[in-house]
């Protein structure tokens, strides 16, 4: 067997062998005897990054945020759990953007008003075809929350959904205001399509905008805030609704109001270990009983 005579070296270059200074991940080559505290990996001095113990490779920094967990987990989040945008009012320049662009369409072309309207049952004319949702038609409980034809109607409602709409989407998230919005629009939608005569067209963003009300009105006793306002305008708004001239359907103000304020409690007072259960939960009740109601109102008109 061959010996290495006394006093040799080991050929091995430093940085291959099992004993030596290895290279560091980023920048071979280069040795480094500091390793990352996550994975393992050595660093060099311009790759480490400081941890609460020890140094981190760049690679887990962006990975985790250096906390071990989803980069996800140490994002800012709003009250609800949302994630907190840039543009915080991004869906309501959305969602007003849809109403706008459907006001001008029916300006265009007012028969969209007849095709889109909240409408039970009823025939347009003699001897025509029944129209309306218990027929099946059943996008007008959504198409007729976009729906104006009044310009004091839309101002009204647009003024509404901006002044409501963008505090609410920055303290929710945007997912969860939509989920509001939506949800309101159609409780307001199915309260009316029960309650009012069958052949009573109605259209409007009200029923999405009392639900941004209601809503409002739960964050803020959350947040502890003046409810004086808040209650004023609420009261202001319930006594258009009941103004004795009529012409306003009621019944999406009141469905909405209700909705969007039961909605608001299950997302802004969720316990946070059960956060997600319990908002979901919430926003699924709501829908079903919005699906109960049309099916058993569908049900009597037919």
């Amino acid at each position: 067997m061959d010996q290495q005579p006394p006093g040799s070296q080991d050929p091995t270059p430093p940085g291959d062998g099992p004993a030596g200074p290895v290279s560091c991940y980023r920048h071979p080559g280069r040795g480094t005897a500091i390793r990352c505290t996550r994975c393992d990996r050595p660093i060099c001095p311009d790759c480490m990054v400081s941890a609460s113990v020890g140094f981190q490779c760049p690679d887990c920094v962006r990975q985790g945020s250096g906390t071990g967990h989803h980069p996800a987990a140490s994002r800012p989040r709003t009250i609800a759990g949302g994630r907190i945008a840039a543009d915080p009012r991004l869906v309501t320049k959305i969602l007003l953007g849809i109403n706008v662009a459907v006001f001008l369409a029916v300006l265009a072309n007012d028969t969209l008003v007849n095709d889109l309207a909240l409408l039970g049952r009823a025939v347009y004319y003699d001897g025509g075809p029944p129209q309306g949702v218990a027929e099946g038609q059943w996008y007008r409980l959504v198409t007729s929350m976009f729906l104006h034809q009044e310009v004091w109607h839309i101002a009204f409602n647009m003024l509404g959904l901006w002044w409501l709409g963008g505090p609410l989407e920055a303290a929710l998230g945007r997912a969860r205001y939509l989920a509001l919005y939506l949800l309101s629009g159609l409780a307001g939608s199915a309260l009316t399509y029960w309650l009012a005569a069958p052949n009573q067209p109605s259209l409007g963003a009200s029923g999405a905008i009392f639900g941004l009300l209601g809503a409002t009105v739960v964050l803020m006793r959350r947040l502890n805030y003046d409810m004086r306002p808040v209650f004023t305008i609420l009261a202001i708004n319930l006594v258009i609704t009941f103004n004795p001239w009529g012409g306003i359907a009621w019944q999406a103000h009141v469905g909405g109001l209700i909705a969007g304020a039961l909605i608001a409690i299950g997302m802004v007072h969720a316990p946070r270990e059960r956060r997600n259960l319990v908002q979901y939960g919430t926003c699924a009740v709501a829908l079903i009983v919005v699906v109960l109601i049309v099916v058993a109102r569908t049900a009597a008109l037919t």
